[in-house]
């Protein structure tokens, strides 16, 4: 962000909280990302060995077998299952922590702006609200592919496509607020991915063992739609025994897989606009999150929609880690003085 908050001042931020990873950009110039993972160390040993009463990010999963693991944030919403006190307790924690990582002055106000998924229930965004506020003075929320859009002073007629861990969030600007008939949410996401992976690699690669996390490392390094795409060569164990196997099939097949449900939302949300200008939010389709990074990805979206609704433009943002935070930062700053006041 070109703006910098003094010193002196309440520290805006704004936070992209995610199902895989969460995001923060401040307005002291500080950029974080972590791993959506919280872990408790599981009794006295593990304690000891650890040293550490929680455990985040990459570190949470790295020890995962002396913790209590959470990944507290299902489809971008905190999870509120049999374990839901937990749950909240790991969400909570992660917020505040993701916020110690932004580097407040002691006794400085903090005002942040939470991208959320642009179909959360009233409930799930009470209960982001609710976690928010044990670390910040004050606390917004926004739909995550509006704050995309707003980032990046793209307000007409332009198509957001967040793609996400848990959810897949479409959005259509059109100089105004969006309404609920602007959005999408659905679960052709990174999860999905993962899913369909893990279920390839167990018919097709014949005694291998392999983890969840496993998969989404292995998805995370070779993740392609290209018809030419590089060797997707892999050692998983089979019966202790490191052994090669050539998944390349098998991660386009699975990378593919989102792309139908994607073009899907693309094409109900340009059938239900003003037909006067649907041409022009084809045309400027943006991809975000973390899931827009598959190799050639922008690519075939664009190549479904030529081929579903005569004619497609698809760009991906050059900060997909960052894009939501940037815009929720941005909005933060936006906000007069006298609007925070009032939220606390």
């Amino acid at each position: 962000m070109s703006n910098v908050q003094s010193a002196s001042g309440p520290l805006y931020l704004g936070i992209d909280l995610g199902t895989s990873r969460t995001s923060v950009a401040a307005s002291n110039g500080v950029r974080e990302t972590i791993a959506s993972y919280v872990g408790y160390p599981k009794d006295a040993i593990a304690s000891k060995k650890l040293g550490k009463d929680v455990l985040y990010g990459d570190e949470a999963i790295a020890n995962r077998l002396s913790l209590k693991l959470y990944r507290p944030l299902a489809h971008g919403v905190i999870q509120t299952d049999h374990e839901g006190s937990e749950n909240v307790r790991a969400a909570t924690d992660l917020i505040k922590e993701i916020i110690q990582r932004a580097r407040p002055i002691p006794g400085q106000k903090v005002y942040a702006v939470i991208g959320a998924p642009a179909q959360a229930s009233l409930h799930n965004k009470q209960a982001i609200l609710d976690a928010a506020r044990e670390s910040v003075n004050s606390v917004m929320l926004c739909s995550e592919p509006f704050s995309v859009a707003y980032g990046l002073d793209m307000l007409d007629d332009v198509l957001v496509v967040d793609i996400g861990a848990g959810t897949t969030d479409l959005c259509r600007m059109h100089g105004t607020m969006p309404e609920d008939a602007d959005q999408i949410t659905s679960t052709f996401a990174g999860d999905h991915v993962d899913a369909v992976l893990m279920d390839l690699i167990s018919k097709h690669c014949q005694g291998a063992q392999f983890t969840k996390e496993m998969v989404k490392t292995i998805k995370e390094k070779h993740a392609s739609v290209l018809d030419q795409m590089p060797a997707a060569l892999v050692k998983l164990p089979v019966a202790g025994k490191p052994t090669e196997f050539d998944i390349t099939e098998h991660v386009k097949t699975a990378c593919r897989s989102i792309v139908p449900g994607i073009v899907d939302g693309i094409q109900h949300l340009v059938a239900s606009f003003d037909p006067e200008f649907q041409d022009r939010l084809k045309g400027r389709v943006l991809l975000a999150g973390g899931g827009s990074m598959i190799r050639g990805l922008d690519h075939e979206i664009e190549k479904a929609l030529q081929e579903r609704l005569g004619s497609g433009r698809v760009v991906r943002i050059e900060e997909p880690i960052y894009g939501g935070a940037n815009g929720a930062l941005k909005l933060a700053f936006d906000m007069p003085t006298e609007y925070w006041e009032q939220l606390k």
